[in-house]
């Protein structure tokens, strides 16, 4: 809780921390921070949360650092737990990755779309008092020694004692501080894609996979409701693809033994993606967290994880520099930003491995299963993957 001198001092703003970007990063840190006792003000330029996503995986260190808030229990009642990870040829398992040995209450992938994270995440701030103030962007910062002052697109002002970008890939936060953000852009783009495949047993009903094929790359992850996320990389890919493009994706690529069909398209999409990082966390009293801060390849199912863990450490450093120690903004960062390192580094191997040229796709294929037969491999890529090893 805040104490009262905190308190005190907090009278002359509007809030301790305005956070731009209500994703799962910036529900998080809002949930963590209101929690503690500290006044928190989230904006976000859309209308209402997003009701499609990127996202849908929630792994186990994610699921254990949300307990913090109370949100765990939901999430895991709305998810289905895939207990299996495996990188195939076709119908051939090249690398099986188990995550039910290791040690931890979530000894799987929790896989639940974000939009269903994301609302689980607001119940949980309106809970304790919270609310996200709609449609409303930001529109420049000024810093002194005590605070900050965001000018709004409505006109308005917030005064905080500190801002939080939270506000993705394109951020504004990170813009108007100066933060340069390095990086580069991959050739493909990638299709995305939810569908109701065929209950034939074509595909195992709680496992992810991830198809190498001479064709290209698809990975088959099941969702809660008989759903399947599709991601494809691909050279041109329509805007919006329709369930005959998603199913030439997968009887080019997928299993062959026995052919997964698409029956229903739910939703789609493309994109670009790109590999980024913050050169830096914090510019004074204004911080980055989330994809404001890293961006990455979606292989691995990393990216909304680690913006969740951001905000929980953010929300620890926050609390200490409210107190009086602002040196624990410069400890978030040094703390996180390694860990970014990594997790981007993670993202881009795999989506290297996942398009190698051609000819070199049966030596690629044969590497890994080589390497596979290794215990200690298939171990390190389980802690990697479910985030324990960030513990």
């Amino acid at each position: 809780m805040t104490d009262p001198a905190t308190a005190a001092a907090s009278a002359d703003f509007d809030t301790d921390v305005l956070i731009v970007g209500a994703g799962p990063t910036g529900l998080t840190l809002a949930a963590a921070l209101t929690a503690r006792g500290t006044r928190a003000t989230v904006i976000d330029r859309q209308a209402e949360g997003a009701n499609t996503s990127r996202a849908a995986v929630v792994h186990a260190r994610t699921l254990e650092v949300l307990e913090a808030i109370g949100v765990t229990p939901r999430l895991v009642a709305r998810g289905l737990k895939a207990q299996r990870f495996t990188i195939r040829d076709r119908d051939r398992v090249l690398v099986p990755i188990d995550f039910t040995p290791l040690p931890t209450a979530y000894p799987y992938t929790l896989m639940v779309s974000q939009a269903v994270t994301e609302a689980v995440l607001a119940e949980r701030l309106h809970e304790l008092g919270g609310r996200v103030l709609r449609p409303l962007a930001l529109q420049a910062l000024m810093q002194d020694d005590d605070g900050v002052t965001a000018s709004l697109d409505d006109g308005g002002h917030v005064r905080a004692r500190f801002v939080v970008g939270a506000d993705g890939m394109h951020s504004a936060v990170r813009q108007a501080a100066g933060i340069a953000f390095a990086g580069a852009t991959y050739g493909e783009s990638f299709v995305l894609a939810d569908v109701r495949l065929a209950a034939d047993g074509a595909v195992p009903e709680r496992e992810v996979m991830l198809f190498f094929s001479p064709a290209g790359m698809v990975v088959v992850a099941p969702l809660p409701e008989g759903q399947h996320r599709i991601v494809a990389t691909c050279d041109e890919a329509p805007e919006h693809p329709d369930i005959l493009f998603v199913q030439a994706l997968l009887d080019m690529r997928g299993p062959q033994a026995r052919r997964a069909r698409a029956e229903e398209l739910v939703w789609s999409s493309r994109f670009r993606v790109h590999h980024r990082i913050a050169e830096h966390y914090r510019a004074g009293r204004v911080l980055l967290a989330g994809d404001a801060a890293h961006v990455h390849s979606p292989a691995g199912g990393q990216g909304m994880n680690a913006g969740i863990l951001d905000a929980m450490a953010l929300a620890e450093a926050l609390q200490r520099a409210l107190a009086g120690d602002l040196a624990a903004l410069d400890d978030y960062g040094h703390l996180r930003r390694p860990v970014a390192e990594q997790v981007v580094g993670l993202a881009h191997r795999l989506t290297r491995l996942a398009t190698v040229p051609r000819a070199l796709r049966p030596l690629r294929n044969t590497l890994l299963a080589t390497l596979a037969l290794v215990p200690r491999v298939r171990r390190t890529l389980a802690w990697r993957l479910s985030g324990l090893v960030y513990r």
